[in-house]
């Protein structure tokens, strides 16, 4: 089978495309067929560094769909089901860049037959970290459902980007009010177009008059992409008993907090890092995301405020370098 593979960190050209085995398919395990990959910052950031060679060859990317294969014993999925694949490339040497890829069961979810294989290689990452970031505020439901944040405020931070997508999306379709901040009109569109009730692009207008026009007390939840440079902001819209939950650090790994403010306020900070978050939390994701794939509550491509841009899977590199550099919606690799 044709396999993306690296066998030391480096840039994009690291990447290589190869021809591998068939992987076997154990007790518990499924074998999908992978026909979409999704690539994320994580993926190119996992392959990045200084060309220190590996223990072994590492296939990239974490989130794809496909069907199944083969399945091992005790294994309620069926072959030719079609589904969507979390975490593949986590603390193993197999992600989804190739054409199948063996995994437990727990990773592989059954994807309706509504719902695109674009759809299903465009969850994993983005929708399980808006999940976690979305139910960790004080007493919070463990899974989000239609109405879960009913008068609830949200405010999603980078609207435009994976994350943010499926941050509104989700929080919409908890019944939250949902605020988004951009840096341009082109995509405050796709914010719109994504579900948000307020878009703000704070490049133009003071985003704090705008959220406290609409709610004076502030926002119950904030989804940060950018802590570091939207800190202050964050600390005075968020509403007391707030949670203020990042996901990212692309202007930097430190942060300063007003702790008098927030002590004030007991706002709550949550790091969020969708792989080491509990195997409940996990698990309360994957059920909420499927449940709202299945109520067609998320949505990918430019109609839905989620551009797609493709790739083949040789052209793995230049997908990664896409990611790198900014590429605004979703990649994705089609590995058919």
């Amino acid at each position: 089978m044709r396999a993306i593979e690296y066998d030391h960190t480096g840039g994009p050209e690291v990447l290589r495309l190869v021809e591998r085995d068939l992987p076997p398919v154990g007790d518990g395990e499924v074998r999908v067929r992978v026909v979409v990959s999704g690539v994320n910052p994580t993926d190119w950031k996992s392959r990045s560094g200084d060309g220190s060679a590996l223990p072994e060859p590492q296939v990239p990317n974490q989130d794809g769909a496909g069907v199944v294969d083969a399945v091992g014993t005790g294994v309620s999925l069926t072959p030719g089901q079609r589904v969507w694949v979390w975490d593949a490339a986590y603390g193993r040497t197999n992600g989804t860049a190739q054409e199948f890829v063996t995994l437990p069961e727990r990773q592989v979810v059954a994807l309706p037959d509504a719902a695109s294989f674009d759809l299903g290689a465009s969850l994993g990452i983005p929708a399980l970290t808006a999940h976690r970031a979305l139910t960790s505020f004080e007493h919070a439901p463990a899974s989000l459902g239609a109405g879960s944040l009913d008068g609830r405020a949200v405010l999603v931070a980078g609207g435009a980007g994976a994350v943010g997508h499926a941050a509104i999306e989700l929080a919409r379709w908890a019944g939250a009010t949902v605020f988004s901040t951009v840096s341009s009109p082109e995509k405050a569109e796709l914010a719109r177009l994504a579900g948000a009730h307020h878009v703000i692009d704070y490049r133009a207008s003071d985003v704090e008059q705008a959220v406290r026009t609409v709610r004076p007390d502030g926002v119950d939840i904030i989804v940060e992409v950018n802590p570091a440079a939207n800190i202050r902001l964050d600390q005075s819209i968020v509403a007391t008993n707030g949670t203020i939950a990042m996901y990212a650090s692309d202007a930097g790994t430190e942060l300063a907090l007003d702790v008098r403010t927030n002590m004030v306020k007991n706002v709550r900070f949550q790091f969020v890092l969708t792989y080491t978050t509990t195997e409940a939390e996990k698990s309360a994701a994957v059920q909420s995301v499927s449940a709202a794939v299945a109520d067609g509550a998320l949505r990918v491509g430019s109609e839905f405020g989620l551009p797609l841009t493709r790739f083949s899977l040789g052209q793995t590199a230049d997908a990664h370098a896409a990611v790198e550099h900014g590429a605004i919606g979703k990649v994705l690799i089609d590995v058919v």
